[in-house]
């Protein structure tokens, strides 16, 4: 895959959780303090900035997004800066990526995103989807658009089973057997990110 295709999926990634907002924003009311939506909105809006205004190779450009996520205020944003410097971490210094390539970046990403947490898939967070979308791109068989299709369908995957589970991280965690029944909001950012992400 070409940086400048990539570059063009990331922007549409954010744009698909910045139309999210509402949805996050409701979700995150019934289990948390509200604020998720507005939070994500200005994560995938200093990304979609970062890729726009980034002038190196993929692993530059991912760099320059993973910098921007970690300078903003809010509990997400450590997290989506751990899963985004895994991605740069294991990303190729010139213009292209091959599907190998990309396995790897998204292992990368999910070893670094556990490792700045202690929550695991079942826990009814943004892991479910993040964890689920790693595994999928581990066990592609297929090219580049297939990984992402299939990364995007597991995310959506884990964050719909996140309905089922009781919350044990975060403000969601106070309402124990209350908190089922709610897709977790941080696991739905992820599904919308990965899903714009698999749009050409």
């Amino acid at each position: 895959m070409r940086r400048e295709e990539l570059a063009l999926r990331m922007i549409h990634a954010c744009t698909d959780v910045i139309m999210a907002e509402e949805e996050l924003a409701a979700l995150d009311a019934r289990l948390g303090d509200g604020d998720l939506g507005e939070t994500m909105v200005t994560v995938a809006s200093v990304v979609s900035q970062a890729v726009v205004s980034s002038e190196g190779g993929i692993q530059e450009m991912l760099d320059d997004v993973a910098t921007a996520v970690m300078r903003l205020d809010g509990a997400a944003a450590p997290l989506w800066h751990a899963w985004l410097d895994g991605l740069q971490e294991a990303a190729p210094v010139g213009d292209e990526a091959t599907v190998d390539e990309l396995k790897e970046m998204f292992s990368c990403a999910t070893s670094r995103l556990m490792a700045a947490t202690e929550a695991r898939a079942g826990d009814k967070t943004l892991v479910d989807a993040f964890a689920a979308a790693g595994d999928a791109a581990a066990a592609c068989g297929g090219d580049e658009l297939d990984l992402l299709d299939d990364v995007a369908d597991a995310a959506e995957a884990g964050a719909e089973a996140t309905k089922g589970q009781v919350a044990k991280f975060g403000p969601a965690r106070n309402l124990g057997e209350a908190s089922r029944g709610i897709a977790d909001p941080g696991a739905v950012a992820v599904a919308h990110f990965l899903r714009g992400l698999s749009r050409a």
